[in-house]
């Protein structure tokens, strides 16, 4: 082996071993030598602890009958000193007492005497090298996956075909999440940015037809509502609708084990929003099952401009009223919006009393919230700095939040539970440079306004409002979106404004992750 080998060499492991009868082990502990592994053979509890605090350890086999210091007081020892150090628990009784109060004090794994040396190696394997060994997994996993999403992607696809591709991309970019192998992360960022230019394509070609009804249009933010609540009210029980703000297909699948502790997951599915993605047209599209324009002409008291002050979505629960009226639903339901914790409270507190509705929709902004604080606090940018993190502190939350608690409570309930979004949100990094006047509106992602000047290369240029049911501003008031991860910059002070809004999470323009966002039916178990 040369220099260059030996220093790339991964570093040996210290396995200690205690045990009172040690000397049996030793064709076990010659074994793990012969496979590369460092062994500390002691007799006791405290001769392990001991050696702990003088040696660097890796993992601990501890046999739970010992003498003196006894195999479970060890055990409680090095959690209290070593939290992180995986203790092996080795003992010759199968008592379920003696396995409650060994997984109680945190043991990693336990095993049952006689042990023989393969069980030995594949224990330290699991709990020394598994995060290395399922990174190099997926890895290899993935670059067999890369030819044949490369060939999807040189076909036509339907859209329903493109759920599927962003199902399948979430995945890779879940799994390929631990590994270390920039080069790896590399080649996949670049197969889900040509993945993403490709859907703008796609999107863009068949929208207006879509909201026309010209051809045959996937669910979408004004039908999904009628396509796939509506059946649920028809049942015998509640149902709980949480529209968790600005939740991405991603976050979802990353905190999907956590919810689904609790409840089942019945229906997995994505839908399309509409453009403008942001809350004051696909939510209220979807509340109403009205595109925009309709809204504004059918119910002219509950659409607010861009240009008119108030908040543009306050009217969402009328709006869903008069969608349950329209489709026949005469049924008592309530509507939650939670802005902060002790909102989250009150509404777990009132849980018993909701049970009596058919259906209750709860809004839950924090995602939305995180989104803007991360513009506007270096701290939150640091917290979630990229992809990776942002999933992670939407975990987080989700563990630590009043909603975990509804959740809970309607694990033991005979109820439909529904967690959907209106619109994702997608990290900005690439600014496209356009003017325009004073009444521009402000979205980063997307524009409306008389004097815009841009190159229509670069944007889905959309010239008459009216064609995707979009409220018309003024005579000439064309819309302009951003696609896959672009954002619009206005050439004055154009370096400080973009190192301000350089990779930040938005929405409003198209994007996978902005518009194919979930709609998750689950059931109690």
């Amino acid at each position: 082996m040369n220099q260059k080998q030996e220093n790339q060499k991964a570093p040996q492991l210290s396995i200690l071993w205690a045990d009172d009868e040690i000397d049996l082990l030793k064709p076990h502990i010659l074994f793990l030598e012969e496979k590369g592994y460092r062994v500390i053979p002691v007799t006791s509890g405290s001769e392990a602890l001991d050696e702990l605090a003088d040696s660097d350890i890796d993992i601990v086999f501890l046999d739970e009958n010992m003498p003196g210091l006894s195999g479970l007081d060890t055990l409680s020892e090095i959690k209290r000193q070593y939290p992180r150090v995986p203790v092996i628990m080795i003992t010759k009784s199968e008592e379920e007492h003696i396995m409650d109060e060994a997984l109680g004090g945190k043991i990693s794994d336990y095993l049952i005497k006689p042990v023989n040396p393969n069980q030995i190696l594949l224990t330290v394997k699991k709990h020394t090298e598994a995060r290395r060994l399922v990174s190099e997994k997926s890895t290899f996993s993935y670059q067999q996956q890369f030819r044949d999403i490369s060939m999807q992607l040189s076909d036509r696809l339907d859209a329903d075909e493109w759920i599927e591709l962003y199902k399948k991309l979430v995945y890779w970019d879940l799994e390929l999440a631990t590994t270390e192998d920039d080069n790896i992360h590399d080649i996949f960022k670049s197969q889900k940015e040509e993945a993403n230019q490709l859907f703008c394509r796609f999107y863009e070609k068949n929208y207006i037809d879509w909201v026309n009804d010209v051809k045959e249009k996937p669910l979408i933010s004004p039908t999904v509502v009628r396509e796939r609540l509506f059946p649920l009210l028809e049942e015998d029980r509640p149902t709980f609708m949480i529209v968790i703000d600005n939740f991405r297909y991603d976050q979802w699948k990353y905190i999907q084990p956590l919810i689904e502790q609790y409840l089942r997951t019945d229906r997995d599915e994505i839908y399309y929003s509409i453009i403008p993605t942001t809350t004051q047209f696909a939510r209220n599209s979807m509340f109403s099952g009205l595109m925009p324009a309709e809204i504004e002409r059918k119910y002219p008291q509950y659409w607010v401009n861009e240009d008119e002050e108030g908040f543009k979505n306050q009217f969402e629960s009328e709006l869903m009223g008069e969608n349950l009226r329209r489709h026949g639903f005469n049924i008592k339901h309530t509507y939650n919006k939670v802005l902060n914790a002790q909102h989250g409270k009150r509404l777990v507190d009132s849980l018993p009393n909701l049970m009596n509705n058919k259906l209750n929709i709860i809004i839950y902004n924090f995602i939305d919230m995180l989104s803007h604080a991360r513009t506007d606090s270096n701290i939150v940018r640091e917290l979630a700095e990229d992809e990776r993190a942002y999933r992670s502190v939407t975990l987080s939350w989700m563990e630590y939040s009043p909603l975990l608690e509804v959740i809970k409570f309607l694990s033991g309930k005979d109820v439909n539970v529904v967690i959907t979004t209106d619109h994702g949100s997608v990290r900005i990094d690439n600014p496209v440079r356009i003017k325009g006047d004073r009444d521009i509106s402000v979205n980063l992602r997307y524009k409306q306004g008389r004097l815009i000047d841009y190159n229509p290369k670069q944007v889905f240029e959309v010239k008459e409002p009216r064609k995707i049911f979009l409220p018309k501003r003024y005579i000439t008031s064309p819309y302009i979106f951003a696609h896959n991860n672009d954002f619009f910059a206005y050439p004055n002070n154009y370096n400080q404004y973009v190192q301000y809004y350089m990779n930040t999470f938005q929405h409003g323009g198209i994007s996978m992750e902005e518009i194919l966002i979930p709609f998750i039916t689950l059931r109690n178990k």
